[in-house]
């Protein structure tokens, strides 16, 4: 096989037209690694930010390649390896935080970060699963435990993480309410599975705990949004019951009385955590081999708002912070 690769990387932080297009050794897989070809990655909010500068303890070295999410054929595999063989396809989370990414011919990760890819979807289209498809699972599963009967809130219902958690909250069996700002955000989460929606820019909380949660509050809320949402979520949310979020940054000078008059659980996710630590790394696969299954059964599926060939990621980087999508944005390797 060739021994260089292009990729895209940044070599400094700032806006969108940082991507330069450049030539890289092929990475070669070491022990408990596996080298994947890469179909396709798509785009996160963490990705964005760490091209901004914004999270430098998370950004790899500069020149950096960046992108979390990937999916593609395994075509290398070092020692130790025994859950894929070279033709695997598979999806998964290996880098571009703390360690080269995805914006490439080529990565190499911990096979741990992988799982074998959902059959039912094409394969390109996994790439838009790993980092929101496991925040919405472990703020579900982890932090909180939502099943049959219970009534679920979720902020951002049509966004990255709030589409996935519509619809495994809704496979689990529970009473799912989705917030969303347009007419159009509201009925594609209802498409999603969502049992009621709120306007939330022009309803205030307690009429829709009143309407939806029986005036008592919701058992969970799940908010991957953040700025204010987090301190309406501790309104919103019953005695004793759990607010899960992945916006640590939201409760910077945050109140949190009304989560000890209460009895409230709060929950905080970051994916991305084993990758950076380095440990603990198989859980990603694990979640994702979980992921899958419920991907092939129906419960599941990405919605891809936009595609983006890999020389146009800085089109999808200016897309992606301008905010006005539903679901995900996805990168192909043309």
């Amino acid at each position: 096989m060739a021994s260089e690769m292009t990729a895209y990387v940044i070599e400094e932080y700032g806006d969108p037209d940082v991507f330069t297009e450049t030539t890289l050794e092929v990475p070669e897989p070491g022990p408990d690694e596996i080298r994947v070809a890469v179909d396709a990655s798509s785009l996160n909010p963490v990705d964005y930010k760490i091209r901004q500068g914004a999270l430098p303890d998370f950004a790899p070295e500069l020149p950096a390649t960046l992108h979390c999410d990937v999916s593609g054929v395994v075509d290398a595999v070092g020692e130790n390896v025994e859950a894929f063989a070279e033709g695997d396809e598979v999806y998964g989370m290996p880098g571009g935080a703390g360690r080269q990414g995805s914006l490439a011919d080529y990565v190499v990760g911990h096979a741990g970060t992988f799982a074998h890819a959902p059959e039912s979807i094409p394969l390109e289209e996994a790439a838009a699963l790993p980092v929101v498809a496991l925040t919405a699972w472990e703020l579900l599963t982890d932090k909180a435990s939502v099943d049959g009967g219970e009534d679920v809130l979720v902020y951002g219902g049509s966004g990255g993480v709030g589409h996935i958690a519509v619809q495994l909250a809704d496979a689990f069996g529970a009473t799912v309410t989705a917030t969303g700002s347009s007419e159009d955000k509201r009925e594609f989460a209802e498409r999603l599975g969502a049992d009621a929606t709120v306007d939330y820019t022009d309803t205030d909380v307690e009429t829709y705990v009143d309407e939806h949660a029986g005036g008592a509050g919701f058992d969970v809320v799940v908010d991957p949004v953040g700025d204010d949402h987090l301190e309406t979520a501790f309104e919103a949310v019953r005695p004793y019951g759990s607010v899960v979020t992945t916006e640590s940054s939201a409760a910077e000078g945050l109140d949190l009385a009304p989560m000890h008059a209460n009895s409230l659980e709060l929950g905080v996710v970051l994916v991305i955590l084993p990758v950076l630590l380095g440990d603990r790394q198989e859980r990603i696969g694990e979640e994702l081999t979980e992921i899958a299954s419920l991907v092939d059964d129906g419960a599941v599926a990405p919605h891809i708002d936009e595609r983006f060939a890999f020389d146009e990621a800085a089109d999808a980087h200016r897309r992606g912070e301008n905010g006005d999508f539903r679901g995900k944005l996805l990168l192909v390797n043309e």
